[in-house]
């Protein structure tokens, strides 16, 4: 089985669990060797068919749909606009890296996308030589010498380790859509706000458009008729 994957931060926690659903294919034959990353592995297959399940039947159709009457260029833009909100989470997780060059050109890359790149549907960094970087808070914890862990797939999250959870925690934390609650006007009595629903569509539409990035490389998984849980 090969590593784990590394969980992407996400509005409340949804795009994460399109990690759990798409993996690369090279065999049809399942594994039956023991694997001592995995010593979860019962309670993990059990997860993992869940998650398989809630894809085919909910979140496969939707990136479908979506990916049908949406056009190519808005489709891109989404995508960059929230590759743009990540860089937020990626220049803190490079200070704490201590990766200081880095940090100035992912500075540089959010602030040129930010403004010339119209809040960032547009990516003009990557043409001015500002590529884009994938720092996240698990990194930081490997960085900072803390163990991975087990190998452990949670619902509707997917692929993940006991380090790899409080890095999930780290980068909700830091990302700019998440500091804004959806729920608080609700508890406080206020009913539901605007912003509510913008907050909560912004994560539906997030998740949708990464579900749909995935959709070529899930068919040829299917397509091979592969046991999922050994290529993850």
């Amino acid at each position: 089985m090969s590593s784990p994957l590394k969980p992407r931060p996400f509005v409340r926690w949804l795009p994460l669990f399109s990690l759990s659903l798409v993996c690369a294919c090279s065999s049809t034959t399942p594994s039956t060797k023991k694997d001592a990353r995995d010593p979860m592995e019962g309670w993990n297959r059990e997860v993992q068919h869940l998650n398989d399940k809630l894809d085919d039947y909910v979140m496969k159709p939707v990136a479908t749909g979506y990916k049908k009457v949406t056009p190519s260029a808005v489709d891109k833009g989404v995508t960059n606009f929230y590759n743009n909100v990540d860089d937020v989470t990626v220049i803190g997780n490079d200070l704490l890296q201590a990766k200081f060059m880095q940090t100035g050109k992912d500075l540089g890359r959010f602030m040129v996308n930010s403004t010339l790149g119209l809040a960032g549907f547009v990516d003009v960094a990557s043409k001015m030589d500002l590529g884009k970087h994938n720092e996240d808070f698990d990194q930081t914890l490997a960085k900072w010498g803390m163990p991975s862990g087990p190998y452990v797939v949670l619902p509707m999250i997917g692929p993940s380790t006991p380090r790899g959870i409080f890095g999930i925690a780290g980068d909700t934390a830091g990302n700019p859509i998440n500091w804004i609650n959806p729920m608080a006007g609700y508890a406080w009595g206020g009913g539901w706000r605007a912003i509510d629903f913008a907050i909560m569509g912004s994560g539906a539409l997030r998740l949708t458009d990464q579900r749909g990035d995935l959709l070529s490389a899930s068919k040829i998984m299917d397509e091979a008729s592969v046991d999922r849980y050994e290529f993850i």
